[in-house]
Parts: C-alpha cells; sequence; structure tokens
C-alpha cells in the first residue's frame, strides 16, 4: 500500500479510486482531480480545442460515437453532445482539431471504417460532418489510429498512419471546406518505422518541417522533411536494442522545444504486456526494461539519442500509451505519461538540457489506453484522462497544482483509520513502528502524534495523527523513498482502512 507515501490524494469516482502525487524538487506539484463524466464507450482517444474563448474536449473509443464536453476554468467537464461516426461503425481514434483559413475542424480516425472523417465544429461546440476520406489501393488508411495535421506557409496537410494490415504513411491536403486530396503514399519499408503508427509530431527548424513518427511494430522511430507541396521524404530511423534502448512496441511520440533545442519525446507499450499476442509481427523481442526516450532533432531533421529515464520502483512507466507535454516557459515543460500497466499518470519535468526528471505520481488504478490530453487555461494546467477499465468508463479531468515552500519549515500530516479488524496489539505495535522512524531517518527533525479525541463528530472515523516536520522539499522526498518508511509501508500497510494526508 503506498499511503504514507502520498501527499495528497483523492476519491476520483464512486468506485473510490485513490491517486496521489510526490514531490518535484523546488515545488510541489499535485494532480488533483477536479470532475469527471460518464461516457460509457469514450475513453480511449481525447483531444481538446479552444475556439471563440471556450474550451472544449473531444473523445473517442470503444463505440461508433463522438462525445463533446466543455471544459470550464475550474476544471469542470460539461456534456454539450454525442456524434455518431459514418455508418455508424468505430471506433474512433487519433483526434485532432485545427482551424482551416477561418473554420475550425475536428479530424478523427475511423479505425474500423479505415476511413477519416472530417467534422466541422460549430460554434456551440457541436460537430456537423462536412467529408469522408475513404481508404483506397494507393493509401494507407487501415485501421487508422493516429492523425497530425502540418501546416506550411498557406496550405494545410493531414498526415495518416495505418496499422497493422496497410502500414504507411500518407499526406492529404486539406481544403477550405474541410475535403481532403491525396498528395503521397508511402508504404513501410525494412528501413522506415512506420508499421504501426500510434504517435507523431512535427517540428519546424530554420524554415523547414520535419515530421516524426513511431512504428509499433516496428519497433523504432523515423524522421521525415515535409515539403511545401506536402511530398514528403525520410531523413533517418532510429531502431530499438536490447541495451540502452527502449523502443519495443513504440507508443506515444510528443516533442517540444526548450532553449532553442528541438526534442522529441518518446514512450512505448513492450509487446511482453500483450495477452493477444497473435499480432505482434516481430515476436523474438527480449525485455529489458521500460524507460522514456528523449531524442534531439537536428538542423538537417536528423533524429539523435539524448537522454533517457529509466523506470525503476519510484517510477510508474510500465505500458507507456500516451506522452502529453504542457510548456511551462522556455526552460521547462511538463511532462505526463499515461500507462496501462502500471494504471497512473507519471508526471516529469522536462529542462532545457533534454533531462526528464521525475516530479510526481498520479496513481489513478485505471488503466489508460492512448486517452490523454492537455490544456493550458490561463495560468492553469489540465490533464483530462480516460479509463478504458469497463467497470469505470469515465473521462476524468485533474488540474495540476504547483506550491513553492520558499525555503520554510515542511510539516507532513498523515492521518489514520485502522481497519476494523485490526487488534489493540496491532494497532499499538504499528504505532510504536511509526514514531520509530523519527530514530531511524535523520531528515525528520521534530515528530508529534496523538489519539483523536475530537468531541464534533467530524472526524469521519480517522484516530491517529503524525505529524512529521522536515526543513525542505527535499528532506522530505528522502523520507518518502527511504528504506526505513518503505519498510514501514509493507510492515503495516494491511492493517489501514483509510489515510488523509496534508502538507503545509
Amino acid at each position: 500500500m503506498n499511503w504514507i507515501k502520498s501527499i495528497f490524494f483523492v476519491i476520483v469516482s464512486c468506485n473510490c479510486l485513490l491517486g496521489y502525487a510526490q514531490l518535484t524538487k523546488g515545488n510541489l506539484t499535485i494532480l488533483e482531480q477536479t470532475d469527471y463524466k460518464t461516457t460509457k464507450y469514450n475513453t480511449v482517444t481525447a483531444t481538446t480545442y479552444k475556439k471563440n474563448g471556450v474550451n472544449y474536449v473531444f473523445s473517442g473509443g470503444d463505440g461508433a460515437f463522438i462525445n463533446v464536453f466543455k471544459l470550464n476554468a475550474t476544471g469542470e467537464l460539461m456534456p454539450v453532445g454525442a456524434y455518431e461516426l459514418q455508418n455508424k461503425k468505430g471506433p474512433a481514434r487519433g483526434l485532432v482539431a485545427h482551424n482551416i483559413k477561418g473554420t475550425d475542424y475536428l479530424f478523427v480516425g475511423n479505425k474500423g471504417g479505415n476511413s477519416v472523417e472530417v467534422y466541422s465544429i460549430e460554434d456551440n461546440g457541436s460537430l456537423q460532418r462536412a467529408f469522408v476520406l475513404n481508404d483506397t489501393p494507393e493509401t494507407y488508411l487501415g485501421t487508422v489510429i493516429t492523425l497530425k495535421v502540418i501546416h506550411i506557409k498557406n496550405n494545410f496537410y493531414l498526415f495518416v498512419g495505418g496499422l497493422e494490415s496497410t502500414p504507411g504513411l500518407s499526406c492529404f491536403k486539406i481544403h477550405k471546406n474541410g475535403k481532403l486530396s491525396h498528395i503521397q503514399s508511402l508504404a513501410d519499408d525494412d528501413l522506415m518505422h512506420t508499421d504501426g503508427i500510434i504517435g507523431m509530431y512535427s517540428h519546424k527548424i530554420n524554415g523547414k518541417t520535419y515530421l516524426i513518427t513511431g512504428g509499433f511494430q516496428d519497433n523504432g522511430i523515423s524522421s521525415f522533411e515535409v515539403f511545401n507541396n506536402g511530398n514528403f521524404k525520410n531523413i533517418n530511423n532510429i531502431a530499438d536494442n536490447t541495451t540502452n534502448r527502449y523502443l519495443t512496441g513504440t507508443y506515444p511520440v510528443n516533442g517540444v522545444t526548450l532553449g532553442g533545442n528541438h526534442y522529441i519525446v518518446v514512450g512505448h507499450r513492450h509487446h511482453k504486456y500483450y495477452k493477444r499476442g497473435n499480432f505482434i509481427k516481430k515476436k523474438d523481442f527480449i525485455f529489458h526494461g521500460d524507460g522514456v526516450s528523449v531524442f534531439k532533432v537536428n538542423e538537417a531533421g536528423e533524429l539523435i539519442p539524448h537522454s533517457i529515464l529509466v523506470n525503476n520502483a519510484a517510477t510508474k512507466l510500465a505500458g507507456q500509451t500516451r506522452i502529453e507535454i504542457l510548456k511551462i516557459d522556455d526552460s521547462e515543460a511538463l511532462v505526463a505519461i499515461g500507462t496501462r500497466d502500471d494504471n497512473s499518470i507519471q508526471l516529469c519535468k522536462l529542462n532545457a538540457n533534454g533531462v526528464l526528471k521525475p516530479s510526481g505520481v498520479l496513481d489513478t488504478n485505471y488503466p489508460i489506453y492512448y486517452g490523454l490530453t492537455s490544456i493550458k487555461i490561463k495560468e492553469n494546467f489540465f490533464f483530462l484522462s480516460g479509463s478504458v477499465d469497463p467497470k469505470v468508463k469515465k473521462m476524468f479531468a485533474y488540474k495540476v497544482n504547483f506550491k513553492p515552500k520558499n525555503g520554510k519549515k515542511l510539516r507532513h500530516v498523515v492521518n489514520l483509520k485502522y481497519k476494523d479488524a485490526a487488534t489493540p496489539k496491532e494497532v499499538n505495535r504499528a504505532v510504536e513502528n511509526f514514531v520509530a522512524l523519527k530514530n531511524k531517518i535523520p531528515e525528520i527533525i521534530d515528530f508529534e502524534w496523538g489519539i483523536n479525541n475530537s468531541k464534533e463528530g467530524k472526524s469521519k472515523g480517522f484516530t491517529h495523527s503524525f505529524m512529521l516536520t522536515f526543513k525542505d522539499e527535499k528532506a522530505l522526498e528522502v523520507y518518502l523513498v527511504h528504506k526505513e518508511h518503505l519498510a514501514l509501508i509493507n510492515d503495516i500497510g494491511s492493517l489501514i482502512d483509510d489515510v488523509f494526508v496534508m502538507d503545509y
């Protein structure tokens, strides 16, 4: 149980799912759940878009519908409507919204229909179908997963990635009325990593545009230069290995420019996590761990390995399915990594030197399967996450809080409710072991505890309160991962019915 490890937790649904976030050096980072809405099906993919000052969330998933929500400045989701895909086929994947010469469009990959559907976004956020692009022998729209809009001068292009039976990459010109016309397609080969494109990102460098794709089946990433007329050519390709690369099952691909450096952040859901292995084409993979890779893109558009965040006991990176990046300023970005197998959102900071540093974990207790998106509203950062657990099936909104401590002493308050089945002897032993930490962990500079004796009747069953004082955040961070603290969690965690933790 990770109860003592937490600094903040929330009830995120009626199913009593718990989440928490840990410390980052320099400030406290918290993912605070603000709202959730039942979507029945559409929790697999999502995107955000702002129109006329209103923030919208579009979500798709297992059914033949697209859900639309408004998101206000406090993080509340308000349903707008549900819109059916053509011929009642689906599900929707690869949602991306963009303004094309004055008209707002939502582009939708219809995975089951092997097509791309284009919808105009009306003033109230509702959707009107404008165009449907069906697959042909010359294009690679089979099992559509990912779409990417690229704007070059006065032209807009939609790049589409194919999956499984028709791997490849295609480009279509987007016209003002939402229609798509074919420009170029490249079939996957032994060199490029375009078999199973689930992630794409583009950088503009010195007037040139480069597109980066991840190949889920190819276990690697590729870079392409995109020309003004929409044609494109392969620049370079980087494959997985069994030592210092983590690209088996390349999945989410995102990027950001910091301090003049152009970065690509790549995650993977390793093939070992798939119970249905029949669709995995290369079955001779070797598992040597989980990690998130950072690549630089140079002026020639070449991908260069730069740094890696390797999964360990303090991080949650197993089965990465989505990476969202919110730029804080030119020196730092917030990176959220959604996982299907760790049931979590791992928060990291990416600095201008291209190094990822963990800054907190939200234990969602539900699997995230591609359905993670983000938006900044005024000065607030929000992440929207969907659960593919059939018992949950909700879209959740989370707000990111940054709380600098300004060098003041930090007090860490843990309130506990023990299980009814716990005997007095077991409770006393648990208390003694907790109190003993003050002599085992030097970072604890003061320790108080007591048993609740409030007469107001508002204690909600919590009986024991412990207040630990640290000189700063770094000291608390050391405490959270200290072997004695972790041993206490393993020893008495089974006795705990509930926990409420606060820091000030």
